[in-house]
């Protein structure tokens, strides 16, 4: 089996050590480059061509949110296809948005769990966004307050479905395609609830939570729990 290649993009000397540390405790991960700004950053993905760059938003030079935009544009009718997890301790709204616009793939805080890092490699390797609950729910109230800026920040990121119309689609989505209890479990999503607190809550198994939650995306057509709590805000399922 092929090996997730990640590259770190981390000024801070210990934060850098511990990440790679942490990563390479599993066999499924190797390290195939670091660098401390973002000018060497950008040399070294063009050379190493990683599936992941874990980047820093605070790097020195400047804003990992530029170099996201520097990695995703193309150059000389070439492109790099590496995805971008933005680590930060910055949780402001304008970060994020301005992070996903810029074509970021996810979005961790720096106190994540190592295992919830784990989970995002693993999320966005696959192609999906893992977004931080704490930043999902700036992205939901963005949702609520301004669905047009939230559309222009997601398109890029393919975080929402490559069908044009899928917003529009969204709004259309009647009540009665999900069940009383699926709608109960994607309250608790738009919530930002994980299935563990899912199934607390709702005193039922975390198996049966994942059985709903992949009903729930079935239904709504999304690639992901945020995807689908944007299109249940947006089509009126949930408040």
């Amino acid at each position: 089996m092929s090996k997730i290649r990640i590259a770190l993009i981390e000024d801070h000397d210990l934060t850098r050590v511990g990440i790679r540390t942490a990563l390479l405790q599993k066999d499924e991960i190797e390290v195939v480059g670091e660098a401390a700004n973002a000018v060497e950053g950008l040399k070294m993905l063009k050379m190493v061509r990683p599936d992941i760059a874990i980047v820093d938003i605070g790097l020195p030079d400047k804003d990992g949110i530029e170099l996201t935009r520097e990695v995703k544009s193309t150059t000389n009718g070439q492109q790099l296809l590496t995805k971008v997890l933005i680590l930060t301790l910055r949780d402001n709204k304008e970060a994020v948005l301005a992070a996903f616009a810029a074509g970021a793939d996810s979005y961790c805080m720096k106190d994540i769990k190592f295992d919830n890092l784990l989970e995002a490699v693993r999320v966005t390797y696959n192609g999906n966004a893992w977004i931080d609950p704490a930043i999902a729910r700036i992205v939901l109230q963005q949702a609520q307050q301004n669905p047009q800026k939230l559309e222009s920040a997601f398109v890029d990121t393919k975080t929402i479905a490559p069908n044009p119309d899928s917003f529009e689609n969204s709004e259309e989505i009647q009540p009665y395609t999900l069940t009383e209890r699926e709608l109960e479990v994607l309250q608790l999503i738009v919530e930002g609830c994980s299935n563990a607190v899912i199934a607390e809550r709702l005193y039922i198994t975390v198996g049966t939570v994942k059985t709903h939650v992949r009903n729930i995306l079935n239904k709504l057509c999304a690639d992901d729990r945020t995807q689908a709590a944007v299109r249940a805000l947006r089509s009126g399922l949930v408040g």
